[in-house]
Protein backbone atom coordinates (compact mmCIF):
# COMPACT_ATOMS: atom_id res chain seq x y z
CA UNK A 1 0.00 0.00 0.00
CA UNK A 2 1.28 3.38 -0.74
CA UNK A 3 2.44 5.78 2.32
CA UNK A 4 0.18 8.51 3.11
CA UNK A 5 1.77 11.64 2.27
CA UNK A 6 1.87 15.32 3.18
CA UNK A 7 3.79 17.66 0.67
CA UNK A 8 4.11 21.39 1.87
CA UNK A 9 5.31 23.88 -0.73
CA UNK A 10 5.78 27.15 1.41
CA UNK A 11 7.43 30.79 0.36
CA UNK A 12 7.18 33.95 1.70
CA UNK A 13 3.45 34.73 1.04
CA UNK A 14 1.49 31.59 1.04
CA UNK A 15 2.25 27.92 1.81
CA UNK A 16 0.45 25.33 -0.18
CA UNK A 17 -0.26 21.66 1.33
CA UNK A 18 -1.49 18.90 -0.19
CA UNK A 19 -2.57 15.39 1.22
CA UNK A 20 -2.15 12.36 -0.50
CA UNK A 21 -4.16 9.32 0.28
CA UNK A 22 -4.85 6.41 -0.83
CA UNK A 23 -8.26 7.57 -2.09
CA UNK A 24 -8.27 11.61 -2.81
CA UNK A 25 -5.88 14.62 -2.75
CA UNK A 26 -6.77 17.36 -0.33
CA UNK A 27 -4.95 21.27 -1.00
CA UNK A 28 -4.64 22.77 2.02
CA UNK A 29 -3.79 26.64 1.71
CA UNK A 30 -2.02 28.79 4.69
CA UNK A 31 0.16 31.93 4.95
CA UNK A 32 3.69 31.86 4.06
CA UNK A 33 5.84 30.36 6.88
CA UNK A 34 9.62 31.91 5.91
CA UNK A 35 11.98 31.15 8.80
CA UNK A 36 13.07 34.45 8.18
CA UNK A 37 9.90 36.13 9.07
CA UNK A 38 8.34 33.75 11.29
CA UNK A 39 9.40 31.96 15.19
CA UNK A 40 9.02 28.41 15.84
CA UNK A 41 5.88 29.13 17.86
CA UNK A 42 4.20 30.93 15.15
CA UNK A 43 5.23 28.49 12.56
CA UNK A 44 3.40 25.55 14.88
CA UNK A 45 0.63 28.01 15.46
CA UNK A 46 0.01 28.33 11.79
CA UNK A 47 0.25 23.92 11.50
CA UNK A 48 -2.03 23.18 14.03
CA UNK A 49 -4.65 26.17 13.19
CA UNK A 50 -4.75 25.89 9.59
CA UNK A 51 -3.35 22.34 8.55
CA UNK A 52 -4.30 19.86 11.61
CA UNK A 53 -8.53 20.16 11.06
CA UNK A 54 -8.43 19.45 7.17
CA UNK A 55 -5.85 15.88 8.44
CA UNK A 56 -8.82 14.42 10.15
CA UNK A 57 -6.94 12.53 12.44
CA UNK A 58 -4.61 10.86 9.36
CA UNK A 59 -1.57 9.30 9.96
CA UNK A 60 1.03 10.96 8.23
CA UNK A 61 3.93 8.76 7.03
CA UNK A 62 5.90 10.81 5.09
CA UNK A 63 6.21 14.42 5.15
CA UNK A 64 8.11 16.04 1.91
CA UNK A 65 8.43 20.17 3.11
CA UNK A 66 10.01 22.41 0.27
CA UNK A 67 10.25 25.40 1.51
CA UNK A 68 11.74 29.42 1.05
CA UNK A 69 14.82 29.77 3.71
CA UNK A 70 16.04 25.85 3.60
CA UNK A 71 19.07 26.39 2.01
CA UNK A 72 20.41 27.74 5.89
CA UNK A 73 21.08 24.53 8.15
CA UNK A 74 19.50 26.30 11.29
CA UNK A 75 15.91 27.38 9.46
CA UNK A 76 15.94 23.14 8.37
CA UNK A 77 16.68 22.58 11.64
CA UNK A 78 13.68 24.46 13.35
CA UNK A 79 11.33 23.40 10.72
CA UNK A 80 12.09 19.76 11.39
CA UNK A 81 11.88 20.33 15.10
CA UNK A 82 7.87 21.72 14.81
CA UNK A 83 6.99 19.27 12.25
CA UNK A 84 8.37 16.22 14.26
CA UNK A 85 6.36 17.61 17.70
CA UNK A 86 3.26 17.84 15.89
CA UNK A 87 4.12 14.94 13.75
CA UNK A 88 5.84 12.37 15.64
CA UNK A 89 5.93 9.53 13.48
CA UNK A 90 6.08 10.18 10.33
CA UNK A 91 9.54 10.50 7.67
CA UNK A 92 10.42 14.32 6.99
CA UNK A 93 12.70 15.56 4.13
CA UNK A 94 13.29 19.06 4.33
CA UNK A 95 14.73 20.60 1.05
CA UNK A 96 14.75 23.87 -0.55
CA UNK A 97 11.82 25.56 -2.63
CA UNK A 98 14.10 25.62 -5.23
CA UNK A 99 14.79 21.73 -5.35
CA UNK A 100 10.31 21.51 -5.27
CA UNK A 101 10.22 23.79 -8.30
CA UNK A 102 13.12 21.23 -9.69
CA UNK A 103 11.08 18.47 -9.31
CA UNK A 104 7.80 19.54 -10.18
CA UNK A 105 8.94 21.08 -13.64
CA UNK A 106 11.33 18.90 -14.94
CA UNK A 107 10.56 15.60 -13.35
CA UNK A 108 13.48 13.37 -13.84
CA UNK A 109 14.38 15.02 -17.26
CA UNK A 110 17.26 17.70 -17.16
CA UNK A 111 16.53 21.60 -17.45
CA UNK A 112 16.79 24.79 -16.00
CA UNK A 113 14.10 25.60 -13.26
CA UNK A 114 12.98 29.36 -12.60
CA UNK A 115 10.88 30.05 -9.62
CA UNK A 116 8.99 33.91 -10.20
CA UNK A 117 6.57 34.31 -7.15
CA UNK A 118 7.29 37.06 -4.19
CA UNK A 119 11.09 36.16 -4.69
CA UNK A 120 12.82 34.47 -7.35
CA UNK A 121 15.47 31.81 -8.11
CA UNK A 122 16.67 29.78 -10.47
CA UNK A 123 18.91 26.38 -10.90
CA UNK A 124 20.46 23.49 -13.43
CA UNK A 125 18.85 20.09 -12.66
CA UNK A 126 20.38 17.08 -13.98
CA UNK A 127 17.19 14.76 -13.65
CA UNK A 128 18.14 13.78 -10.30
CA UNK A 129 19.20 16.84 -8.09
CA UNK A 130 20.49 20.72 -8.64
CA UNK A 131 24.15 21.20 -10.02
CA UNK A 132 24.19 24.51 -10.35
CA UNK A 133 21.79 27.68 -8.27
CA UNK A 134 22.32 31.09 -8.26
CA UNK A 135 22.11 31.96 -4.92
CA UNK A 136 19.24 34.45 -3.90
CA UNK A 137 20.10 37.39 -2.19
CA UNK A 138 16.62 38.44 -0.86
CA UNK A 139 14.16 41.20 -2.36
CA UNK A 140 16.69 44.65 -1.10
CA UNK A 141 19.87 43.17 -3.11
CA UNK A 142 18.24 40.80 -5.86
CA UNK A 143 14.87 39.07 -6.47
CA UNK A 144 15.13 40.17 -9.96
CA UNK A 145 11.98 39.13 -12.15
CA UNK A 146 10.00 39.15 -8.90
CA UNK A 147 6.34 40.00 -7.55
CA UNK A 148 8.57 42.19 -5.26
CA UNK A 149 11.00 43.16 -7.88
CA UNK A 150 8.27 44.71 -10.38
CA UNK A 151 6.31 46.27 -7.30
CA UNK A 152 9.05 47.84 -6.39
CA UNK A 153 9.74 49.38 -9.93
CA UNK A 154 5.58 50.50 -9.92
CA UNK A 155 5.77 51.87 -6.55
CA UNK A 156 8.88 54.06 -7.97
CA UNK A 157 7.11 55.02 -11.11
CA UNK A 158 3.89 56.27 -8.93
CA UNK A 159 6.75 58.10 -6.07
CA UNK A 160 8.53 59.56 -8.88
CA UNK A 161 5.63 60.82 -10.95
CA UNK A 162 6.85 58.91 -13.64
CA UNK A 163 3.01 57.27 -14.75
CA UNK A 164 0.73 59.45 -17.08
CA UNK A 165 -2.43 61.12 -15.68
CA UNK A 166 -4.10 57.92 -16.65
CA UNK A 167 -2.33 55.33 -14.94
CA UNK A 168 -1.65 57.41 -11.38
CA UNK A 169 -5.50 58.11 -11.48
CA UNK A 170 -5.96 53.99 -11.90
CA UNK A 171 -3.41 53.69 -9.15
CA UNK A 172 -4.97 56.18 -6.92
CA UNK A 173 -8.62 54.03 -7.12
CA UNK A 174 -6.35 50.92 -6.94
CA UNK A 175 -4.60 51.17 -3.65
CA UNK A 176 -5.52 54.59 -2.02
CA UNK A 177 -2.86 55.34 -0.32
CA UNK A 178 0.07 57.82 -0.15
CA UNK A 179 3.67 58.62 -0.10
CA UNK A 180 4.14 58.61 3.41
CA UNK A 181 2.14 55.16 4.60
CA UNK A 182 3.85 53.28 1.57
CA UNK A 183 7.31 54.30 2.79
CA UNK A 184 6.65 53.67 6.38
CA UNK A 185 5.31 50.47 5.14
CA UNK A 186 8.36 49.67 3.50
CA UNK A 187 10.78 50.90 6.07
CA UNK A 188 9.39 50.73 9.16
CA UNK A 189 7.02 47.42 8.87
CA UNK A 190 7.70 43.66 8.70
CA UNK A 191 7.23 41.93 5.91
CA UNK A 192 8.00 44.56 3.13
CA UNK A 193 8.83 41.68 0.35
CA UNK A 194 4.99 40.65 0.37
CA UNK A 195 4.09 44.57 0.72
CA UNK A 196 6.05 45.27 -2.60
CA UNK A 197 5.05 42.31 -4.27
CA UNK A 198 1.08 43.25 -3.53
CA UNK A 199 1.21 45.89 -6.48
CA UNK A 200 2.76 43.77 -9.25
CA UNK A 201 -1.18 43.21 -9.69
CA UNK A 202 -1.29 46.49 -11.11
CA UNK A 203 0.62 45.49 -13.77
CA UNK A 204 -1.61 42.68 -14.92
CA UNK A 205 -4.63 44.63 -14.41
CA UNK A 206 -3.73 47.44 -16.85
CA UNK A 207 -1.58 45.76 -19.68
CA UNK A 208 -1.16 47.27 -22.87
CA UNK A 209 0.09 50.79 -21.36
CA UNK A 210 3.86 50.99 -22.61
CA UNK A 211 4.92 51.92 -18.96
CA UNK A 212 3.52 48.84 -17.45
CA UNK A 213 4.69 46.86 -20.48
CA UNK A 214 8.08 48.29 -19.99
CA UNK A 215 8.44 47.70 -16.23
CA UNK A 216 7.24 44.07 -16.70
CA UNK A 217 10.06 43.63 -19.88
CA UNK A 218 12.82 45.29 -18.00
CA UNK A 219 12.08 43.06 -14.27
CA UNK A 220 11.92 39.74 -16.18
CA UNK A 221 15.20 40.72 -18.58
CA UNK A 222 17.26 41.39 -15.61
CA UNK A 223 16.05 38.24 -14.35
CA UNK A 224 17.46 36.77 -17.86
CA UNK A 225 20.20 38.25 -17.77
CA UNK A 226 21.65 38.00 -14.41
CA UNK A 227 20.12 34.42 -13.52
CA UNK A 228 19.53 32.03 -16.46
CA UNK A 229 22.18 33.72 -18.95
CA UNK A 230 24.84 32.67 -16.22
CA UNK A 231 24.15 28.56 -17.18
CA UNK A 232 25.57 27.12 -19.97
CA UNK A 233 23.56 24.69 -20.09
CA UNK A 234 20.43 26.93 -21.17
CA UNK A 235 20.98 26.93 -24.32
CA UNK A 236 20.81 23.26 -24.41
CA UNK A 237 17.50 22.57 -22.23
CA UNK A 238 14.19 24.02 -22.01
CA UNK A 239 13.81 26.54 -19.22
CA UNK A 240 10.79 26.22 -17.28
CA UNK A 241 8.52 28.51 -14.97
CA UNK A 242 6.85 28.25 -11.75
CA UNK A 243 5.33 31.03 -9.55
CA UNK A 244 2.22 34.05 -10.11
CA UNK A 245 4.92 36.24 -11.66
CA UNK A 246 6.00 32.90 -14.10
CA UNK A 247 2.02 32.41 -14.94
CA UNK A 248 0.52 35.65 -15.25
CA UNK A 249 3.33 36.68 -17.46
CA UNK A 250 4.02 33.73 -20.09
CA UNK A 251 3.99 35.45 -23.00
CA UNK A 252 6.41 38.30 -22.27
CA UNK A 253 8.53 35.24 -21.51
CA UNK A 254 8.17 33.38 -24.02
CA UNK A 255 8.80 36.91 -26.05
CA UNK A 256 12.17 36.78 -23.92
CA UNK A 257 13.26 32.93 -24.45
CA UNK A 258 12.72 33.84 -28.29
CA UNK A 259 14.97 37.07 -28.23
CA UNK A 260 18.00 35.12 -26.50
CA UNK A 261 17.36 31.99 -28.50
CA UNK A 262 16.23 29.78 -25.72
CA UNK A 263 13.50 26.83 -25.28
CA UNK A 264 10.54 27.44 -23.12
CA UNK A 265 9.45 24.82 -21.21
CA UNK A 266 6.66 24.45 -18.67
CA UNK A 267 4.96 26.85 -16.89
CA UNK A 268 3.66 26.01 -13.58
CA UNK A 269 1.20 28.64 -11.64
CA UNK A 270 2.47 26.78 -9.11
CA UNK A 271 4.83 23.68 -8.46
CA UNK A 272 1.72 21.90 -6.59
CA UNK A 273 0.24 20.25 -9.53
CA UNK A 274 3.84 18.84 -10.67
CA UNK A 275 5.34 17.68 -6.78
CA UNK A 276 1.87 15.81 -6.88
CA UNK A 277 2.63 13.85 -9.69
CA UNK A 278 6.51 13.95 -8.63
CA UNK A 279 5.46 12.06 -5.38
CA UNK A 280 2.71 9.83 -6.31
Amino acid sequence: MPAIKLIADSGSTKTEWCLLTKTENIIINTQGMSPYFINEVQMETIITRDVLPHLKKINIEEIFYYGTGCANVANVKMIKKVLQKIFTKAIIKIETDIDGAAKALCGNDKGIACILGTGSSSCYYNGKRIVKNNPGIGYILGDEGSGAYLGKKVIQYYLYNTFDEDLRARFDAKFVTNTNEILNAVYKQPLANRYLASFAIFLAENRGHYMIENIIEDGLNDFFYKHICKFSESWKLPIHFTGGISFGFKDVLAEMCHSYQLQLGNVLKNPMEGLIKYHS
